[in-house]
């Protein structure tokens, strides 16, 4: 990655003013400035576990939320899928990703219909949407593997279940994080 080159800054006690690359009456520097090269993550620089300086307890394992199929991917850009949509019938079962505490279950947020949201830890929640039946509440703690919900179509025109990871609040590819099948 090229680093532009940017002004050296430097404060001048005797007149309490800032400068751009500004020299002292002597004609030496009023400050030495290093400019450190910059980094910027790549997809491939980011990796989804827990940094081990988070207070978080890190997620062991991950689990498929329902069975069936994958009728639609996680959409990096701008308007695309925030997670993954999954086909299967109605009634079927919803379960919990991993241990957490239910921080939503309702459906006020348009377009995701009956919708529970579970926090994992501090870094980490999961998002179920399109349910027919809720069978958690709010507050309430949940167990990896245990039913949460029934599939449904709630907010949408087919039975489908629509999941997402968020990663400090921003959405990523469950599929990176879900074991493979």
């Amino acid at each position: 990655v090229a680093v532009a080159s940017q002004p050296t800054i430097t404060y001048s006690e005797s007149s309490g003013e800032q400068s751009a690359n500004k020299m002292l009456p002597n004609n030496k520097p009023t400050a030495t400035t290093v400019t450190a090269p910059v980094t910027v993550p790549t997809a491939s620089t980011i990796e989804p576990t827990v940094s081990s300086t988070s207070t978080s307890t890190p997620i062991s394992t991950w689990r498929w939320p329902t069975e069936g199929k994958v009728i639609e991917t996680f959409g990096a850009s701008e308007g695309g899928n925030k997670g993954i949509d999954i086909a299967g019938s109605k009634g079927q079962a919803i379960i919990a990703t991993a241990d957490g505490r239910v921080v939503y279950a309702g459906n006020a947020l348009r377009g995701y219909g009956n919708l529970i949201i579970i926090k994992h830890n501090d870094d980490y929640l999961s998002a179920y949407a399109h349910n027919d039946t809720m069978l958690v509440r709010e507050q309430q703690e949940v167990k990896a593997g245990q039913k949460i919900a029934t599939m449904g179509s709630t907010g949408t025109s087919s039975t489908r279940l629509h999941f997402e990871i968020r990663y400090k609040g921003k959405s990523v590819n469950p599929l990176r994080y879900l074991p493979q099948r």
